[in-house]
């Protein structure tokens, strides 16, 4: 489920054996955890006080596969809309072996693509001014980019660029007609997500006119930031103290820079982000491979109290609805 293009060199004895595809990033944890939640639900069902959606989702790393599957009606899957989603996500680094990380409010960044063509006229590198040079156009947008950052938007509220490619020209001696750029954009709000997608092509443009060339410019927005509910990320943190005990949660001060697209769930219905700690014990998290890297490895160890939590959770949730729906008949 959602093997990335990655040459795994992990050594393991179970590593891919699929040339070019790895599971960098977790994915058949994070169905091994759902499965042993179902398993668990399914053998305590006559206590539960209600349904339970259980979400596969394939499709996360650039595909938007929660939306196409909230388009398909996951969330109306048991007949009524579900009242709260729950997600979890392994991280090779940064965060403690079995450690949940519970945030309010965002937690993950909005990701959004950029992608930008300059358009100029080509000609003889020994004569630049007899051709219109896209490069050096492109050069000064990349750097203006950064600079806009710097003084557009307010240095609490994050904004985060980053090219990642830029293609023109073939030989040194020729001036292209065209350059293409690629850039990614992490936003940690609304306004500054929306401001962001004004901003580049009017900086661009302006810097275009300045040097004769033409700029097409193609904001993609692509994944909003993650942003979990305060009520529920409560009833998470709690079940995780009952459960692990408190120094098995971590309440982070900064939200982290990747993106998600249960960001789309999150934005139908209440719930919470999960990132759980997968690291490899007896190393500092910070020196670990992360995530998308040929050499992530992910603690197993911590899949059956990822299960755990989810199947909880999914109980907890189910009996607090249904002390809410007697109160509600009662006072009827």
């Amino acid at each position: 489920m959602d093997a990335l293009p990655v040459q795994e060199e992990t050594g393991l004895a179970f590593a891919s054996e699929q040339p070019g595809a790895m599971h960098a990033c977790g994915h058949d944890a994070h169905m091994a955890m759902v499965l042993g939640a179902a398993e668990l639900l399914s053998a305590n069902r006559e206590n539960l006080a209600g349904d339970v959606v259980f979400m596969f989702q394939p499709g996360e790393e650039g595909h938007d596969g929660a939306r196409l599957m909230i388009e398909e009606g996951v969330l109306d899957a048991s007949g009524t809309r579900v009242s709260a989603a729950f997600a979890l996500h392994v991280f090779s680094a940064r965060i403690p072996q079995g450690a949940f990380m519970v945030r309010k409010g965002a937690i993950m960044s909005a990701s959004d693509t950029v992608l930008i063509t300059v358009k100029g006229r080509g000609g003889h590198g020994s004569a630049p001014h007899r051709a219109v040079d896209p490069v050096t156009a492109a050069a000064t947008m990349v750097l203006a980019l950064q600079t806009m950052v710097t003084r557009r938007f307010d240095s609490f509220d994050p904004v985060v660029v980053s090219i990642g490619m830029i293609k023109g020209g073939e030989v040194e001696n020729v001036i292209p007609d065209t350059v293409e750029i690629k850039a990614t954009v992490r936003t940690f709000s609304t306004q500054n997500r929306t401001h962001m997608s004004t901003s580049i092509p009017e900086v661009l443009g302006g810097i275009a006119d300045a040097h004769g060339v033409e700029v097409d410019v193609d904001y993609q927005m692509l994944y909003p930031v993650t942003h979990n509910d305060p009520a529920e990320s409560d009833i998470v943190s709690g079940t995780v103290r009952e459960l692990f005990g408190e120094n098995r949660l971590i309440d982070p001060e900064y939200p982290l820079s990747a993106s998600e697209d249960f960001s789309k769930v999150l934005e139908q219905v209440p719930g919470v982000f999960i990132p759980l700690g997968a690291a490899r014990p007896g190393v500092d998290v910070d020196d670990l491979p992360d995530n998308h890297s040929p050499q992530a490895v992910f603690a197993d160890d911590v899949l059956k109290d990822g299960a755990a939590l989810m199947a909880t959770l999914a109980h907890r949730r189910l009996a607090d609805l249904a002390v809410d729906r007697t109160k509600q008949e009662a006072t009827r």
